[in-house]
């Protein structure tokens, strides 16, 4: 598994790496029972603070895709369905935007709106097109 990062995306680098693993599940690159990189390796090879990589897996695990064994490592878990995958990955992908939208000053009526209106817009261009 190759990890690529983009510090310039303004996405958070635990959280790229987030996506990273829950897209490989979702393509099946990762399977249930597979090591990812340990922590120092991962670390290393993308030159960033082994807290980062530690944040990102223990979120993983929380999430129920990983299980960290303590003098192991990390492994992909089996239980989880491709639906739930998906599902906490879209609460992700809306946390994110949200935590932007509000950072550059939208108030939370105004969110609410811009999230409607897009909603509506892209319903209706499915629907008519």
């Amino acid at each position: 598994m190759v990890f690529r990062l983009n510090p310039s995306s303004g996405v958070p680098v635990y959280v790229q790496l987030m996506e990273q693993v829950k897209h490989a599940l979702d393509t099946g690159a990762l399977r249930p029972g597979d090591q990812l990189p340990t922590i120092r390796k991962l670390a290393e090879d993308l030159v960033v603070n082994p807290n980062t990589v530690v944040r990102a897996y223990r979120d993983l695990e929380h999430e129920g895709l990983v299980e960290l064994r303590q003098g192991s490592g990390a492994f992909v878990r089996g239980s989880t369905s491709r639906s739930t995958r998906i599902g906490k990955r879209a609460q992700g992908l809306m946390q994110s935007a949200i935590e932007r939208l509000v950072a550059s000053g939208l108030t939370e009526d105004e969110i609410r709106r811009l999230f409607e209106n897009e909603l509506t817009s892209l319903l209706a261009s499915k629907i008519g097109g």
